[in-house]
């Protein structure tokens, strides 16, 4: 695959398929291309002379130096197309045809086709089903939209060819430019993280938005995305919820990890802002492009009306940013300068009869305070206040401080004027407070996940030849699932489990309780891969005496063949039992989603965790700080840290099992889920209890 620079920048562009044809969609490209394009505009099409004032080719392979070739023919010719495009040396195709993986498995076909065709000739193919690209720089616009978009600096992509125009319109009427718009079409090809990639290496780009329904490779978009984010911020709105599929919930992890835990993970580690809404998309993406970065979280509200200066305070509460204490010296200061109606603590209340002039010292006073590190300006309509005026002032102490600003004019007619002066100086405005305080708690976000360092995560010496060994015995017993059974797993990949063994007798059961219990009570389980919840059925015994165990065995077996009769029985594991004083039950599991692979989790355990799913998640394979955040983010936390007189437990080991479970499952790719449950924590160490994996024997 080529740059894609002559993708943005191309000096010429065909459009093959062009017509005069009112309302089709070749007359449409062509003609936004002929309105404003920098370039040459060519037009093929074997079965007319002349289209919009061009002479037509009959085949984009006669036209020489063709940067970009915009594909508008039926489906059936378009690999020819591309065929021919790619043979005469052209680097770049849009096809804007739809009928491909869309519509079926022929079109399905068609598609592999495409990709196969663009693998040979190293072409870069966006779409197939797009609605083109915009490069505003050199008003580009191959699309068939009904209007190009403004000059700016956010780039913005799109799967949804739809949703680019209502965009465009709506952000032309809010002042709101762009400096590349992608509409991704079915991603046979150039995919969401090409084009991170690109934007992020671009001078001209500051922000990338995206509306997303899916990620093609969700490894490869982490790895870009995670380059990128360091110095271009990246936010994106997905759609397309949905729950895990029914053969997920085989496991406890299953259960709990859907697609959107893999989704919230991913773009988390790749330091993607995820927004919920198209509002708080371009919300963030304005503030971003045209604020600076704050040092800190100290936020200043200065306002000229008492009850919406309360609801920005309680949206600051709401977030994760605080309001500034100001200095006394500042305290002061308005006391000298500000009526004595007005409140000179944040946030400051200049009182309804408030001029521009007001507004101005107040919020010069404020930004001159060590201590705010941003400001929000909070204006309704007053006889005396001048909204131009105001947005006059606002600009001048933005550029004096280079503190980020978001303005709240709470009107409507009255505030055009000021808002487009306010949008033309990089300061986004709104008439929520809420969202000023949402923008600005998304740069302290942002300035988070710019610092953010990555750790490569540590490879451990393991014994891979005896977990192969133990998922080929498990193949060969023609099953899917393990339970204690493979506990060696765990142990070859040096995570701590309990003495154990598991017997199919009843004198064995009594050896083996002298042998891992040393005369102390046992633990007893049945062993059967078809049964998955063993507690269940009475099929765990804890605190066994030596004197009860053959006659435990016995019982854990009988209940196991009266609760399911086919059920293969593999015996029964007697196990060490574990002192719990001060222990903490917490499960590690891993979950292989289809976009980001395995995705590994980490909470509170035991017999609770799919009602309490007090859990958190990250893609494998984890780093070691990763691994510790993911332990601070369980509401259990203090449990593990040693509330109401507990001992803590022992982190560094929870930290170790986390990253040996990442590297076990991406060392073996048919481990298809895995629930350490429980994984003991204690203030010694952990020690893995029950185990239950499902592995995808073609894998193997």
């Amino acid at each position: 695959m080529g740059e894609l620079a002559t993708l943005f920048r191309p000096e010429r562009v065909a459009v093959v398929g062009a017509t005069d044809r009112e309302g089709s969609v070749g007359r449409a490209i062509t003609a936004n291309l002929l309105a404003d394009f920098d370039g040459a505009v060519v037009a093929v099409n074997p079965t007319k002379d002349e289209v919009l004032g061009l002479q037509c080719h009959d085949a984009v392979g006669d036209v020489p130096d063709v940067d970009v070739a915009v594909v508008v023919v039926p489906p059936a010719i378009v690999l020819d197309v591309i065929r021919d495009a790619g043979r005469n040396g052209i680097q770049n195709v849009v096809v804007i045809t739809a009928g491909f993986g869309e519509s079926g498995s022929e079109g399905a076909s068609r598609e592999r086709e495409l990709r196969a065709v663009a693998d040979e000739y190293d072409l870069n193919v966006v779409g197939p089903n797009s609605l083109g690209i915009m490069n505003t720089a050199l008003e580009l616009n191959a699309t068939f939209g009904p209007e190009n978009a403004q000059p700016g600096s956010i780039s913005f992509m799109s799967q949804s060819g739809a949703f680019v125009t209502a965009v465009v319109d709506w952000a032309n009427d809010r002042n709101l430019g762009f400096h590349n718009v992608v509409s991704l079409g079915n991603k046979a090809v150039l995919d969401e993280s090409d084009f991170v990639r690109e934007w992020g290496d671009d001078p001209e780009t500051d922000v990338i938005l995206g509306y997303l329904e899916d990620v093609v490779d969700g490894r490869e978009f982490v790895r870009a995305a995670r380059e990128v984010t360091r110095d271009t911020p990246v936010v994106v709105v997905k759609s397309g919820r949905t729950e895990a599929g029914a053969s997920a919930a085989a496991s406890h992890t299953g259960a709990i990890a859907g697609s959107e835990r893999a989704y919230e993970a991913a773009l988390d580690q790749a330091g993607v802002l995820r927004v919920e809404s198209v509002q708080d998309l371009f919300d963030f993406g304005s503030i971003l492009a045209g604020q600076p970065i704050p040092d800190g979280d100290g936020v200043a509200i200065v306002t000229n009306a008492g009850g919406p200066g309360v609801m920005t305070t309680d949206a600051v509460g709401d977030s994760d940013l605080s309001l500034a204490s100001f200095t006394d010296e500042t305290i002061d200061t308005f006391r000298e300068e500000l009526p004595d109606e007005a409140n000179v603590y944040n946030p400051v209340d200049i009182i309804g009869d408030a001029p521009v002039e007001r507004f101005a010292d107040a919020l010069d006073v404020a930004l001159a305070d060590p201590n705010v590190d941003a400001a929000v300006v909070l204006a309704c309509p007053t006889a005396p206040l001048s909204f131009e005026e105001l947005a006059d002032a606002v600009v001048d102490m933005s550029d004096e401080y280079g503190t980020p600003i978001a303005a709240t004019l709470m009107g409507g007619s009255s505030t055009r004027e000021a808002n487009e002066t306010l949008s033309a100086a990089g300061i986004p405005t709104y008439f929520d407070p809420a969202r000023a305080v949402r923008s600005l708690d998304a740069l302290r976000e942002y300035r988070t996940i710019s610092r953010r360092e990555y750790t490569e995560p540590e490879t451990f010496d393991v014994d891979r030849e005896t977990a192969q060994e133990i998922l080929e015995r498990a193949a060969r017993r023609d099953t899917n699932r393990l339970g204690v059974e493979a506990m060696g797993l765990l142990d070859a990949y040096g995570i701590p489990t309990p003495a154990s063994g598991i017997v199919d007798g009843r004198t064995e059961a009594v050896r083996a309780a002298e042998r891992v219990g040393d005369g102390d009570p046992v633990v007893m389980k049945i062993v059967s891969p078809d049964i998955l919840h063993k507690s269940d059925i009475g099929g765990v015994a804890v605190g066994v005496p030596p004197d009860e165990v053959g006659d435990t065995y016995e019982d854990l077996v009988t209940r196991a063949r009266n609760y399911q009769p086919d059920a293969t029985i593999l015996g029964v594991q007697v196990q060490e039992m574990l002192d719990m004083d001060d222990a903490v039950e917490t499960i590690v599991g891993t979950n292989r989603d289809p976009q980001f692979g395995p995705l590994v989790l980490f909470g509170l355990g035991g017999i609770f965790v799919e009602i309490l799913e007090d859990a958190t998640f990250r893609v494998a394979p984890v780093s070691e700080p990763s691994a510790h955040e993911m332990i601070g983010e369980i509401d259990a936390a203090p449990l593990l840290r040693g509330a109401r007189g507990r001992d803590p437990v022992d982190e560094s080991d929870i930290v170790e099992t986390i990253q040996r479970l990442s590297q076990l499952v991406i060392d073996f790719p048919a481990i298809v889920e895995l629930d350490v449950n429980p994984l003991v924590a204690r203030p010694d160490g952990v020690a893995a209890v029950d185990v239950r994996l499902t592995i995808d024997q073609e894998e193997l």
